[in-house]
């Protein structure tokens, strides 16, 4: 694949290669949100898929896309937990070496999720930086294949497919909102989408306790930002100052950007227990948060990414004794 460049083309090869082992996802009617919006929301379940989240993807196409000589040796990611259960799944089932690299800011369940896999888990610093500086003394010195969340166009590719499902599924759709972090989802779902349609909006939805891709954007260039608490922890994580895809993706294809705050995601998280049974981490009922608390307005089908199931039991407890439901 070129450098820096990512085609529509090379998310249909990725769907063909990962169809054998990630399967489509659910695409469900959602009739409260539809009437409280006047518009035909649908939400796509990526919290069913086998690794809890929509990461299963990018992680299966690239670490299907690895030489002989790399799977041999292993490989390794940094992670605020979903990713990194993603590749220790796919790695499991090829029998490679994975070494998960996570930083003390992830949640116990996603920690037990990690361990669980079977998967060697390394907790490093603060911050998914702190992770990410770790992942890389692990390449240098074992010779490990680093395997990136987000800025790789074999993951890009991957998340992609969600934006071909969503064509086939529901030709009509004119809106996508999900949970926008280091950018692979968003970059990914626009090069699967705005080539099919440049009027397709793709919105993303950030948390205002440490939105790296918000502040980068707005910024014209890559920067830094210090990590909050928040609900919606999958969506911390620097997007690197060295950002060489999903940056310049996001700007190019991402309609909106805007960030939520915590009584957003709270909101989001108990409308999904309430109405759909469903228990989801923050960052996957950011698009859900976003539409009840009118900060954005769907068009008239719009899609909502459920991006991941993550959640650890007590924060939904801790909601439902707050009155949220």
């Amino acid at each position: 694949m070129p450098v820096n460049t990512l085609t529509q083309q090379d998310v249909w090869e990725a769907k063909k290669r990962i169809s054998p082992s990630a399967a489509n996802t659910p695409l469900i009617y959602a009739p409260e949100l539809s009437d409280r919006t006047g518009a035909t929301i649908h939400l796509k379940l990526e919290n069913l898929n086998e690794s809890g989240s929509f990461k299963i993807r990018g992680a299966t196409n690239k670490i299907f896309s690895l030489s002989a000589e790399q799977k041999e040796k292993g490989v390794t990611t940094f992670s605020t937990g979903n990713f990194g259960v993603s590749v220790a799944i796919v790695a499991s089932k090829l029998g490679i070496k994975a070494i998960i690299c996570i930083s003390q800011r992830v949640p116990k369940a996603k920690v037990d999720a990690l361990k669980r896999t079977g998967a060697k888990v390394e907790i490093v610093g603060e911050s998914q930086d702190d992770a990410e500086k770790y992942c890389y003394q692990l390449e240098q010195e074992h010779g490990l294949t680093v395997v990136h969340p987000f800025d790789d166009p074999y993951i890009i590719a991957g998340q992609g497919t969600i934006g071909l499902e969503l064509l086939e599924e529901l030709p009509e759709v004119d809106t996508v909102i999900g949970g926008l972090s280091g950018g692979g989802l968003h970059a990914g779902l626009g090069a699967a989408l705005k080539p099919a349609n440049a009027g397709i909006r793709v919105i993303g939805v950030s948390t205002d306790r440490g939105a790296a891709m918000y502040e980068s954007i707005n910024a014209g260039k890559p920067v830094t930002v210090e990590e909050q608490d928040t609900l919606a922890d999958s969506l911390l994580g620097g997007i690197g100052l060295n950002n060489q895809y999903t940056f310049h993706m996001v700007q190019q294809y991402v309609d909106t950007i805007l960030r939520l705050h915590e009584e957003g995601f709270a909101s989001g998280m108990t409308y999904m227990l309430e109405k759909h049974r469903m228990a989801v981490e923050g960052a996957a009922a950011a698009g859900v948060g976003a539409i009840l608390h009118e900060r954005v307005r769907p068009g008239s089908h719009a899609v909502i990414v459920i991006s991941g199931s993550s959640v650890d039991p007590a924060t939904i407890f801790s909601l439902t004794q707050d009155g949220k439901l």
